[in-house]
């Protein structure tokens, strides 16, 4: 066994640690739903310290306000699966990290927790740039048909963010 996590995972995380290595650029991750599982698999890189800065695994909503700085009143007016909150997990892992770039996943992953407004399978996405203020948030519904299916998706989508 090369790697114990799927072949896509690994082919998307070698092409984000080699090209970003090209550029000097260094990454950050502040991950929710996926629980590291994008961090993991950059980390199965040989040479990714080159290139991973730190991952920040923020499931709970205090550890999404302690370690990266959501503001509490974010979380309360929009949820933890949000726009905003995403944006201010890519921000707080921007500003705690040495990183040139962030990328924020926030999503439910189920079975159970789902909503009418958030069914399972939602998943926001941030990416942020040191210096850059620009919002980037993207609220997709991944098809999956259990939770493994959709922190796989998760992970894919957010490694391509972290591609220059």
């Amino acid at each position: 066994m090369e790697s114990m996590l799927p072949d896509d995972v690994i082919a998307l995380a070698r092409r984000v640690i080699e090209e970003n290595a090209k550029k000097g650029r260094r990454v950050a991750l502040a991950e929710s739903c996926t629980g590291g599982l994008v961090s993991a698999a950059l980390t199965e890189i040989p040479g990714s310290s080159s290139v991973l800065d730190r991952g920040f695994v923020t499931y709970s909503n205090e550890s999404k306000q302690e370690v990266l700085g959501v503001q509490p009143d974010i979380i309360d007016a929009f949820g933890a699966v949000s726009a905003a909150t995403a944006w201010s997990m890519a921000q707080g892992a921007i500003k705690h990290s040495g990183a040139d770039v962030a990328v924020a996943i926030s999503g439910v992953a189920g079975p159970e927790g789902g909503t009418d407004l958030k069914p399972v399978g939602t998943v926001v996405f941030a990416w942020a740039e040191r210096g850059n203020d620009k919002v980037n948030a993207d609220e997709q519904l991944l098809n999956g048909s259990n939770r493994a299916e959709i922190r796989h998706q998760a992970t894919l989508v957010a490694l391509e963010l972290l591609l220059p």
